[in-house]
């Protein structure tokens, strides 16, 4: 069974796109819905394995993937990594800086080691690779697209203040480098996912499950969201029907940061997730849940 993408065949054929983190969760999801539309696939990541057992299940539906094994936080592999990329698979269409990485901890328990390594990983990692393909390819190119992945951080983020320092900060630099290269015909936007089930919950320790549906509650959809559902959100931002949508942000979180305390939801059914994925893996702590 082939993805079940909502965008036409052939979308972006020929066309090279790198997804950082592509080796687990949304990044593998992303990565074959555009392999599955026609992209030529970089998946980049830190472990060798999870990237090619993507790529292989990318090759065995039909679509095309290289892999790089980067640590985008350090400047000097970034900048070879890009030069590599660029002269293996062409000029590159489209970045989604998707890698991303943090621990649970209350703020006065985050060492300066710890709060570095998550900023670095999810800000700095992403302005290196967007900067690195800003110089070495799409600035001489003419166009480009990079969507950035961020998170529901906009009120406060308890227990990964760190990670909500850099999500924040991704933000802001999603809307100065819309200014600053828009003239160059590249766009950059981002996409800021709420509760989505994904298979990074089970780096969190056996309870994440049962924390994340207790969430439910507090979602006006009566649900948590999916993995088809964000990349479905990235596809349209690297389309060209949001050629002119730059320095902007689509939410993906079902209306959770809008509901007020005052405010009881009612009961409802909610709404039926969006089942695009066709390589979907349900992460082991939500084993016993209900998929609504």
């Amino acid at each position: 069974m082939p993805y079940g993408t909502v965008f036409r065949p052939g979308l972006f054929a020929g066309e090279t796109i790198i997804v950082t983190g592509g080796g687990s969760g949304m990044g593998r999801c992303t990565a074959h819905e555009l392999a599955h539309l026609g992209a030529k696939v970089v998946l980049i990541g830190r472990r060798r394995e999870n990237l090619l057992q993507v790529q292989a299940e990318i090759i065995e539906d039909g679509g095309k993937a290289d892999i790089q094994v980067l640590d985008i936080r350090i400047e000097e592999d970034v900048i070879a990594a890009v030069d590599m990329i660029i002269s293996r698979d062409g000029p590159v269409y489209g970045l989604v800086n998707n890698a991303g990485g943090q621990f649970t901890a209350g703020l006065e328990d985050i060492s300066q080691k710890g709060w570095e390594t998550v900023v670095r990983t999810n800000l700095t990692g992403g302005f290196l690779m967007s900067r690195e393909l800003y110089r070495q390819c799409m600035k001489e190119q003419g166009a480009g697209v990079i969507v950035n992945i961020t998170a529901d951080a906009w009120m406060s983020l308890p227990t990964m203040g760190h990670s909500g320092a850099a999500r924040a900060g991704m933000e802001n630099f999603t809307m100065t480098a819309a200014v600053e290269w828009g003239r160059h015909g590249i766009r950059v936007n981002s996409v800021a996912p709420g509760w989505i089930i994904t298979s990074g919950f089970d780096t969190y320790g056996s309870d994440w499950g049962d924390h994340m549906r207790s969430l439910e509650k507090y979602e006006p959809l009566n649900r948590l969201g999916r993995e088809a559902e964000v990349s479905a959100a990235i596809v349209f931002l690297l389309s060209p029907a949001a050629a002119f949508i730059s320095g902007s942000c689509i939410r993906v979180d079902g209306a959770a940061p809008n509901l007020q305390h005052n405010f009881p939801l009612p009961e409802g059914p909610g709404n039926k997730h969006f089942a695009g994925f066709h390589r979907e893996v349900m992460p082991k702590v939500f084993d016993n849940s209900d998929d609504n």
